[in-house]
Formats: structure tokens, C-alpha cells, sequence
């Protein structure tokens, strides 16, 4: 792996803006809105289905250079390898509006999947699109079936066959329901394997691991990660590929048999660069994969595609992917021509292959639209929710004082078992509601003109915790407004429900459920609580035990998840979860008073 960069002592993060600029000065269809890091189709039609996707830069061209007619409306572009922020994602959104709805395509990772999640629920609180779905890609059979139960398999470069045939199907004008049927559908019946030399160098960056000259990695990711199996000595490329096949075809295996192939079947076959292969060998690598399919599985590729489509920076390595035309077709009511045509349809996108060159740099360019992410939705007096100032202000003051009185304990927690910015993430969150209140955003007793407030300072929390809250906050949002401003004396008549259907909404973002060591464990039995007897008291009371209980949960989710079993010293409780608790507690204090 080489060290060598022509931007050697270049922050990496800026080498972002520079290449974004340049996609944006070559193809003059395309647009760029430089603060957010977005980059959109000027020729988008709202009458079409929009399909955004992004996710961490460095997989160039994925996914910027997908954007064109006939594939993606827009992309959000995060740092290197890290997930955009919810304001960026919801800027796309919002710069190519549509009046059937918005399809988030996005590779299945913790960041990407809890920031594009509450940017699709401020994208319907803040009536920026209609309908939202987010389709994570799951194709990489590296980690078993018990192994990703929770998390679902990881996304590799099968997303962009995904990706292809929904631009084309949106291109062609199919509803918001089609496209998601169709997107569903292929996504299922993708398989990905990846495979190594080395790790890749990100500019900027020093000591990065190497992997020995003698050793192969299978089951190498995008970003860095340790492979799942490294293999030494260093096999033939012929025993390479053959134990690559056998992860993604062999049907005998309960933990990776995710697709069934059968002769007749049309498949398509995708080998990516992760980056740092020559042209000439990725092509070996092809013809060997062709040859083995062929012999040893049966599987004779329909279409073939052999390039860079999802790098990793300089990466010397691939993946193969394989997906099953003929059972995607099945199980979305369509024929194989018909996802054969989406896949072959025409696209101006600069980066897919077998695309003619865009219009002349002298053409005029289309003016970027202006993208206003922080307007809210108007709330008439009929749907607004009015409480007494005093103890509305009272009540989430309390709520602040309380979690920045425990951030102590909370970094002290996070030290050991995370990555120690817990306590000051939800200190300066909750300074940060302070201030709202102190700025007379209560006055008029609205509900939502404090609940907006806050969600806007929770969009800048940052972190897991601070996706979970806000996605949180937003699908309360929305559903207390779908319930009118009737409260006829009793606010737990919607509060209630209203936080169940925020809970099921957040629950399509994370997989953590109670047992898992995470500010789950005390949000759905406090909201189960609440539901079912419609009493604060009693929901804090079980909000108390369950932050407490904590201590005895190991961690199946974020950083503390890699954290070693220690003995004592690691009985700690979940800093999140004892946040919330804290906050509810102190909410339930102040109505008490």
C-alpha cells in the first residue's frame, strides 16, 4: 500500500468540496449547494419518483457520479467514510422536490441508516415530500445470518444494480409504490463478497494497518474495517475466486444462502474495483469468475459489468456481486425484459458505464435552487396544541437541568464502555434548549413552536444518540399534528399515542430493542407504560427501573458493542438511557409541583 499522495498534508475533508466542484464544472447538468455538500439533477422532473442516495465520501463514483437523468436526483456527500448529516440528506430532499414521493437509497450502515431515517421523518414533518421510504442495500454475505439478525447484512456495490433500475423505473414515470415494489424486490436478491490485498490510505492520515504480503483478505468491506477471514499463505487466483463463489452460490449453507440460483435463471454479474486494481486485472479477475460460474455453479451471467462503481479510496481489492433477475421479477409482478430494459435504459449519469458524453461546458446552466431546510410548516390554530406557559417552560427546563447535572456520570460511563462524548453531547443539547427558553419561547404556551425549536437544537447534537432523539422528536411532531388541537383538557389523550407512533416510526431506523444497552431500553417500556395506563407517574417509575437495570445488559449496539467482557467494573448503566430518564423524570417533577 502506498503512502504517497499528491495532497500529502491536505486536511482529507477538504479534498471533498474540491472533487465535487470539479463532477459539477464537467457536467453542466448537474448542481452543486456547496454548504451541504449536495449535489442534484437540474433536469429532474417533479412528476417523477425522486431517488436520492450518498452516504461518506471516498467510494468515488459512488454516489455523485450517479447523478443524471435516468438514476439519481440527487446525492448527499458526508466526509471520508462517514455518514452526511440529517440537514445535508434533508437538502436533497428538498432540492428536487416530487409530487409522488422520495426513495432514499442508501448502503446498510448504523450512520446512514439513523441520518437519512430522521431527515425522511423532518422531509414529511416539514411537508418536503409527500412520501419517504428508506431502502437500505443489504447484499454482503461476509457476516452469517446470526451474526447480522439485528443489523441486517452491510451494503457493498450491489446497491447500484438497485440503484440503476429504479432511476429508469422513475425515469419512466412509475409510482411511488412501483418503484418501491420493484427496488424491494431486486435489493432482495442481491449477493456481495469482497476481497483484499491491503488496506486502503486515506490522504492525510497516518498509521494505517497493512496486511502481510502473504496474506488474502475475504470478506473486506468499504471503509477500512478488518476483513472477516484473512487467509494465508496467499492463495491461487482460481482458489480465490472459488471460495468467493462459494459464500455468494452455495445453497447448502443455513448461514449465507440469501439467494437461490437456478440454470435457467437470469442473473446479472457485477465485479467492482474497490479502487486500486488496474484495469487489465480486474479483467482477469472477471474472465476467472465467468469461467467458474460457468463450470462449478451453473450460472451463466445475462449482463455483465466489470468496473470502479463503489472504491474505497486506493483500495487493491473487489467484490463480486450476483443478483437473480428472475425472482426479483417474480416477487414484484414484472417479467425479467422488463428489469433487463430498466437496467439497459439510457442515463446521462457521468459516471455509468456505456454513456455518451454530456452537453458542451458553453451550454447555459441552470440555476442551483435555493433550498431553505430550516422553514417550517405553517400550524393553523385549529391543529396547534396550547399548554400554560409557565408550566410548559417549568417542565422541559427542569428536564435540561437535570441531564446537565448528571453529565458527570454520563461521561464517566462512556469512557468505559463508548467513545466518552455521551455526557457532552446531551450538556450541550440541553444548554441549548435552555436557551430557547430563556429566549421567551414559551410564552405563548404553543407546543409546537417549542417542539420545533428543540428539534432544531437537536439537529446539531450530533452522534447516535442525537439521530435517535431527533427522529424521535420529529415523528412526535407529525403525529401530534395529524391529531388536531383538541385536547379537551386532557394532554395525555394525545401525547400518548402520538409517542407510539413515534416509537413504531423510530423503530424502522434502528434495529436496538430492550435488552440491547441502549436508550431503547428505557423509551419503549416508558412509552409502553404511558400507553397503556395513561400515567406519567407510573411510566417514570418504570423508566427509573429500566435505566438502572441497564448495568446488567452487555452492549449489542455502537462502539461499546467491540468493548471486551470485563468483570465489575464494566456494570455501569447506559448513558443514553439514563439521559432519558433523567429528562422524563424531570418533566414529571415539574408537572408536580
Amino acid at each position: 500500500m502506498s503512502a504517497k499522495h499528491y495532497f500529502p498534508d491536505t486536511a482529507v475533508n477538504t479534498l471533498v468540496p474540491r472533487f465535487l466542484s470539479a463532477l459539477v464544472a464537467a457536467n453542466p447538468a448537474l448542481a452543486l449547494i456547496p454548504e451541504q455538500r449536495v449535489v442534484l439533477n437540474t433536469n429532474h422532473k417533479s412528476s417523477q419518483v425522486t431517488l436520492i442516495s450518498g452516504g461518506g465520501s471516498g467510494h468515488e463514483p459512488a454516489w455523485s457520479g450517479y447523478v443524471g437523468d435516468g438514476l439519481l436526483s440527487a446525492v448527499a456527500c458526508g466526509d471520508i467514510f462517514a455518514s452526511p448529516s440529517m440537514k445535508q440528506v434533508l437538502a436533497a430532499i428538498a432540492s428536487v422536490p416530487s409530487d409522488k414521493g422520495t426513495i432514499l437509497l442508501i448502503t446498510n450502515y448504523t450512520g446512514d441508516k439513523l441520518h437519512f431515517g430522521l431527515a425522511a421523518e423532518r422531509a414529511l414533518a416539514g411537508g418536503f415530500s409527500k412520501k419517504v421510504v428508506v431502502l437500505p442495500a443489504t447484499d454482503d454475505v461476509s457476516i452469517g445470518r446470526s451474526r447480522c439478525e439485528k443489523v441486517g447484512r452491510r451494503g457493498l456495490a450491489g446497491n447500484v444494480i438497485t440503484m440503476k433500475v429504479l432511476g429508469a423505473a422513475a425515469a419512466k414515470e412509475y409510482s411511488f409504490e412501483r418503484c418501491v415494489e420493484i427496488g424491494t424486490a431486486v435489493n432482495a436478491q442481491l449477493v456481495s463478497i469482497g476481497s483484499a490485498l491491503d488496506h486502503c490510505h486515506v490522504p492525510g492520515r497516518q498509521n494505517h494497518d497493512e496486511i502481510g504480503d502473504d496474506v488474502c483478505v475475504v470478506g473486506a468491506g468499504i471503509h477500512n474495517e478488518p476483513g472477516a477471514q484473512k487467509i494465508s499463505p496467499f492463495p491461487s487466483v482460481e482458489d480465490l475466486i472459488s471460495q468467493l463463489l462459494t459464500l455468494i452460490c452455495d445453497q447448502s449453507d443455513p448461514e449465507r444462502a440469501f439467494v437461490k440460483f437456478n440454470k435457467s435463471d437470469d442473473t446479472v454479474l457485477l465485479i467492482n474495483n474497490y479502487g486500486g486494481l488496474s484495469n487489465l486485472e480486474l479483467g482477469a479477475l472477471t474472465q476467472e469468475t465467468l469461467a467458474q460460474l460457468e463450470k462449478k455453479w451453473n450460472i451463466q451471467p445475462t449482463k455483465i459489468y466489470s468496473d470502479c462503481f463503489e472504491t474505497s479510496l486506493n483500495g487493491p481489492g473487489f467484490s463480486i456481486t450476483l443478483c437473480n433477475l428472475t425472482i426479483a421479477a417474480t416477487d414484484s409482478n414484472s417479467s425479467v425484459s422488463e428489469l433487463m430494459g430498466l437496467l439497459g435504459d439510457e442515463t446521462k449519469a457521468p459516471a455509468w458505464p456505456n454513456v455518451l458524453s454530456n452537453t458542451s461546458t458553453k451550454d447555459a446552466r441552470k440555476d442551483t435552487p435555493v433550498v431553505d431546510i430550516e422553514k417550517q410548516t405553517e400550524v393553523s390554530p385549529e391543529e396547534d396544541i396550547k399548554v400554560e406557559p409557565k408550566l410548559l417552560d417549568a417542565a422541559i427546563r427542569l428536564a435540561c437541568e437535570r441531564a446537565i447535572a448528571s453529565e458527570p456520570n454520563l461521561t464517566k460511563w462512556d469512557m468505559v464502555m463508548g467513545d466518552g462524548d455521551c455526557g457532552e453531547a446531551v450538556k450541550g443539547v440541553s444548554e441549548a434548549i435552555l436557551k430557547i427558553l430563556d429566549a421567551g419561547t414559551t410564552k405563548s404556551g404553543s407546543v409546537f413552536a417549542v417542539l420545533h425549536a428543540i428539534i432544531d437544537a437537536v439537529d446539531d447534537m450530533g452522534g447516535t444518540l442525537g439521530a435517535i432523539f431527533g427522529i424521535l422528536l420529529a415523528a412526535f411532531a407529525t403525529s401530534l399534528r395529524s391529531r388536531g388541537g383538541d385536547t379537551s383538557g386532557d394532554l395525555m389523550r394525545v401525547f400518548a399515542p402520538s409517542l407510539t407512533h413515534a416509537v413504531e416510526s423510530l423503530k424502522h431506523h434502528t434495529g436496538a430493542r430492550v435488552g440491547d444497552r441502549t436508550v431503547m431500553d428505557v423509551l419503549l417500556p416508558f412509552q409502553e407504560t404511558l400507553e397503556k395506563e395513561r400515567d406519567m407517574g407510573k411510566a417514570v417509575q418504570v423508566a427509573e427501573k429500566a435505566a438502572e437495570g441497564t448495568r446488567e445488559l452487555k452492549p449489542k449496539f455502537g462502539r461499546a458493542s467491540y468493548v471486551g467482557e470485563g468483570g465489575e467494573e464494566q456494570k455501569l448503566p447506559d448513558p443514553g438511557a439514563w439521559a432519558l430518564m433523567e429528562m422524563v423524570k424531570g418533566i414529571y417533577d415539574a408537572s408536580t409541583k
